[in-house]
């Protein structure tokens, strides 16, 4: 069966926003989901309530969730809060 990805842009001053449109697309997305944060630089602990909230509901769905063009700062900030494993991650 042929993956189906969704890429979103996640605009750093509508992060919340994004998220939620993310998941609405899991509905339709039978494989992954792709969020290019490369615009985002950094984000507050809400956006990282809402990036677990995404990734339950992927789990739930069975859909891959990926980071694309996650900044160092994000990334560090997503490893102390254990949820960089959750995602997968591309440039």
């Amino acid at each position: 069966m042929e993956m189906i990805g969704v890429w979103l842009s996640v605009d750093e001053k509508r992060i919340g926003p994004s998220l939620q449109e993310a998941l609405e697309k899991l509905d339709t997305s039978q494989g992954e989901v792709v969020l290019d944060f490369s615009a985002v630089r950094r984000f507050d602990s809400s956006t990282l309530w809402a990036l677990q909230c995404v990734a339950d509901e992927a789990d739930r769905k069975s859909v891959k969730l990926v980071l694309s063009g996650v900044s160092v700062a994000v990334y560090k900030v997503l490893k102390l809060a254990k949820l960089a494993s959750r995602f997968s991650f591309s440039n």
